[in-house]
This record gives C-alpha cells, structure tokens and sequence, in this order.
C-alpha cells in the first residue's frame, strides 16, 4: 500500500509519515518497481499503535521505546502520564479559577485586569506580609472577588493574615460569602471548619445570624463554640445551653463567660429575638426602653442555669470553679445568693472564688 493510501485510510498525513520515518517509528518494508514507499499489513498496524500511544500522550521518543525495548513497561510509564496529566489538570483548574476571579471583578479595562491579576498573586504569595497587604489592599478600591477572599481565608494559618482577610470579607459585604462558608462548615478538615465559623461570626446582620444558629445545632464542637459565643455577644439566649457547655468543658470558656454577660445585660426583649448586640458597621444600635424587671430577667434565667449545673452530682471540681468564675458577670440576686452558698463549698477552691467574687460585688454597690 503506497503513502497516499495509507495516509487516506489510517488518517496520518503523508507528512506525518515521513516524519515518522525520519525517526525511526515506521520504515516501509517495500518499495515499488518506480521506487515509492510501499507499507505492509506489519507496517500499518504499527502505524495504529503509534497513533494509540500518541493519544495518551507519550511522546514519540517514549512511544519508540515502548514499541522497541522489550525491557520498557508499560506500569511505569502510564504511572508518569497519570502524574503529568493530573499536575495539567491542576494547572488548568488554576488558570480556569484565576480567569473566574478576574470575570467576577467585573473590571473595566486592562489596567483593572492587572490590579486584580497583581492581588490574586499577592494572596498566594509565600510571604505573610504580602498576604496581609493584599488583604488591606483588598478592602479599598481595589476589591478582591470574594471567592478568592473565603479560599484565602480558609486556608490561611497567619493569625494576622487571617484577621486581614476577615475585615476584607466583611468590608466586601458579606451576602455573597455565605454560601461559601456555610459549604466549609462542611469540610472534612476542621481547621476549614472552624475558620468558617471565626467567618461568620464576624459577619453582621440577620442572614450571618441565621447561619449561626444552624451551626450551633452542628456536630463539631469547635464550630458550635465559635456559633455560641457570636450569638451570645448578638444577644441570642439559645446560645446560652451551648455557652454553659463550653464552661464546664473548658473549652474557650472566658469567651464563653463574657458572652454570658453580655446577655445578663442585654433588656429581656432583645435577648428573646437575638438583637440587642451586634448591629452593622457603622450603624448606632437602636435605643431599647425596659422596665427594671425585664433588664434583671435575662441575668437571673443565666445565673439560674449556671447554678443547676453547678449543683449536678456529674459536675467535676474544676468544671464547678469555672462555673462560680462566670457567676461573677452576672449580676442580680440569683447570681448573688448563689455566691453566698458557695462561699461555704465543702470544695476550697470554690469557696475561696466565691468569697472573693462577693467582696468585688460588694465594692461595686
């Protein structure tokens, strides 16, 4: 079969033949009367074994050793195409994600798409203190997506860094990002999760709250601290079981304890709908007019709760001194009573604690 056949039936250019050729892949086994190449059967099916090899992407030299070296395997060689296309995929994933950022900012000329280009290396940068600008930077007029700010945020481990991101997050409104970071209460990495949940806390306004009052209702017990002591400081009295949980595990318990007296604090009627605390940047709080017994209310349902769990058989040693700390951001009789009792706890430590505690108070009056 002469070159112009074989090109026809298998779909190689002649060209690509004689390119083949030149290398060494396929020399035709005859040649015609006149002088042309001429392919046998043994040929041609080398041809469509080139071709396949090509398709997974060898080369032409890695395809003439597969085909040539009897001792070449194949095992080794499709681990390194496995590598190399998936290092491709990643590369392109990344161009595809910069190019969607870039979309996003919706620039208006080349002079934005370089600002943005510029931003988007910056966060990526290995330097912290490249990041952190980038996230000030990011704040300003020249706003980062803020797709690239929730990504960068849940991956940052720079406690400045992170605290940069945030404030960019929350300048950029904060709407947009919810989706994002409520999908990263998700992640099967808790660091993720918890940095969606520092995220959210910080973010203002009802919806940032709604999304807090389902995280606190999650399984992660770090991601249910951070709901707990945003709600409380937002004045949301479910947070409170959460809050007291907190206290006797130790775990971020003086966050947990001011956040309880915020709520001691906050009028009755804010504390019920969650919105004593916590208005947008900016905006003064509105004035909220309470008698005297529906300012105390919250403070004596708090110190209330605090003593059940105090006086649970269950509540350990130092769980309880915990407890009695809190007890001194609460104010109003229960809390009060509750001190002098524990002033004579059989446990030294408490009694020592609640002791002092009162003479405070008594300083205050």
């Amino acid at each position: 079969m002469l070159i112009g056949e074989v090109a026809r039936r298998s779909g190689v250019s002649a060209r690509m033949l004689r390119h083949y050729e030149s290398l060494g892949l396929v020399r035709p086994s005859e040649r015609t009367g006149s002088g042309y190449r001429e392919y046998s059967g043994d040929d041609i099916r080398r041809i469509f074994h080139i071709e396949s090899l090509r398709s997974l992407g060898l080369s032409l030299r890695e395809i003439g050793r597969a085909l040539d070296e009897p001792r070449f395997t194949p095992s080794s060689l499709v681990g390194d195409l496995i590598r190399q296309t998936r290092e491709r995929i990643a590369a392109e994933t990344e161009l595809l994600t910069r190019l969607n950022r870039i979309d996003a900012a919706e620039p208006g000329d080349w002079e934005e798409v370089l600002q943005v280009v510029a931003l988007l290396q910056a966060l990526s940068s290995k330097s912290a203190d490249a990041r952190q600008r980038a996230a000030l930077s990011s704040g300003g007029q020249d706003a980062l997506p803020v797709a690239a700010l929730v990504e960068a945020v849940l991956s940052e481990t720079d406690t400045n860094v992170a605290g940069a991101l945030r404030w960019a997050l929350v300048r950029s409104g904060g709407a947009d990002s919810l989706p994002l970071l409520v999908e990263a209460l998700g992640s099967p990495e808790a660091a993720v999760r918890e940095r969606a949940a520092q995220c959210l806390a910080e973010l203002p306004g009802d919806e940032a709250t709604t999304k807090l009052r389902q995280a606190l209702a999650g399984p992660d017990a770090v991601v249910r601290g951070r709901a707990a002591v945003a709600l409380g400081n937002r004045g949301a009295a479910d947070a409170v079981p959460e809050l007291i949980d907190m206290i006797v595990a130790g775990r971020n318990d003086t966050d947990a304890a001011d956040a309880l007296s915020v709520l001691a604090v906050a009028p009755a009627s804010a504390v019920a709908t969650g919105s004593a605390v916590d208005p947008a940047p900016g905006a003064t709080a509105p004035a909220v007019v309470t008698t005297s017994a529906e300012a105390t209310a919250p403070a004596e349902r708090i110190a209330t709760a605090l003593v059940e769990r105090l006086s649970r058989p269950a509540t350990e040693a130092p769980a309880r001194g915990r407890l009695t700390q809190a007890l001194a951001g609460i104010p109003g009789a229960t809390a009060t009573r509750a001190l002098v009792e524990l002033s004579a706890d059989e446990d030294r430590a408490v009694a020592l604690t609640a002791t002092y505690l009162l003479r405070l108070r008594d300083g205050e009056r």
